[in-house]
């Protein structure tokens, strides 16, 4: 699988974990085609290892100059937000399947609980406990057209017609964006190709999500009576999270205390985070850390004397290893032996799905 040095130098994040900032990190030298743009192979390294330095230090970075064209990302947000408006009956044309095994269409407030617990085939109690405060929010989630295993669940054309043919091709987009931090990743750690991570990333099986979280009372989400997204950790290998000026993302402070801090909306980047399925294939070389959706910050409305937040959107996309793949740790010397058995993104993901529909 190829090896990383586990004595990388940390110190360039010192003051984003100390202060519990998230990295800025521009990915042009791997994104840009300008002229005027340094591609040359010591800024692709340098890039290559801030990003590496920010997903060890913190788990989470703001990414520059990420790929995705701003005019695309703005049509999806556009497009999302006339989904999401739409009758439920119209929305419901397009329903996630039952149970966990397949996650595609639309999920309707109260179907999904997010979690970063894993279970075993009989644990029903956990899965009835973990329930008990609903998340408040509603999703559509799409995938690629030629994935067997997460088959796409359209609307009718009727419904909202641009709908399939745009969010079919800005999951390709994504794809094309996600390649370049899948290779500015192994630069950043040391791996002897740059290909080495996308080779196990065929591009079928990510996932793109489309998020709402439509207005409540704040006072419900307070009072614990119901969660927007509570703390969780991704399964997925990389996130990229597109998020608007709502507000209201958290990420655990690096100091790992329980303490969460915000992810401000930051215009014209993407905020993008490793998951814990690359956590354990990294040997813990890269953090996934614990992020939430809570109360934004501002932008509330009252109706009468209550309290209502804003309506919230977001985009993100999960990228995922070939499901059959056998993932082993990364050695990193005889001094850090392999701490996790050899699994496949299939068997992780069942692990995790079960718990979370």
């Amino acid at each position: 699988m190829g090896s990383i040095s586990q004595s990388e130098d940390t110190s360039a994040t010192r003051e984003a974990g100390a202060d519990a900032n998230i990295p800025i990190v521009d990915l042009s030298p791997f994104t840009s085609s300008a002229p005027s743009t340094d591609c040359s192979p010591s800024a692709r390294q340098k890039a290559a290892h801030d990003l590496v330095r920010a997903f060890r230090e913190v788990g989470f970075v703001y990414v520059r100059n990420h790929g995705v064209p701003q005019a695309e990302l703005d049509r999806a947000f556009a497009l999302s937000k006339r989904f999401f408006a739409l009758p439920r009956e119209d929305k419901m044309r397009a329903p996630h399947p039952p149970g966990w095994g397949v996650h595609r269409g639309y999920s309707w407030p109260g179907l999904e609980k997010v979690s970063s617990a894993m279970a075993a085939e009989d644990d029903e109690a956990a899965v009835r406990k973990l329930r008990e405060v609903q998340d408040f929010k509603e999703s559509y989630e799409v995938g690629s057209e030629t994935n067997p295993d997460q088959p796409n669940v359209w609307p009718p054309p009727d419904v909202l017609p641009e709908w399939r043919p745009f969010m079919s091709g800005f999951y390709w987009t994504c794809w094309a964006a996600a390649r370049q931090i899948l290779r500015a990743l192994a630069l950043g750690i040391g791996l002897a190709d740059a290909d080495h991570l996308l080779r196990f990333h065929d591009g079928h099986h990510n996932q793109l999500r489309l998020l709402h979280y439509p207005p409540v009372a704040a006072g419900e989400v307070a009072g614990g009576r119901v969660a927007r997204m509570p703390a969780h950790t991704d399964w997925s290998s990389v996130t990229m999270l597109f998020q608007d000026d709502c507000g209201g993302l958290q990420v655990e402070h690096p100091a790992r205390s329980g303490r969460f801090v915000d992810v401000a909306p930051l215009p014209g980047t993407c905020v993008v985070n490793v998951g814990d399925l690359l956590m354990r294939w990294s040997n813990d070389f890269l953090t996934s850390t614990a992020h939430r959706v809570q109360l934004p910050p501002r932008q509330d409305r009252f109706t009468g004397d209550e309290r209502l937040t804003r309506a919230r959107y977001s985009i993100p996309y999960f990228l995922t290893t070939d499901p059959d793949t056998v993932i082993e740790c990364l050695r990193v010397d005889a001094d850090h032996p392999p701490k996790y058995e050899p699994i496949t993104q299939r068997e992780y993901a069942a692990m995790r799905a079960r718990m979370q529909y």
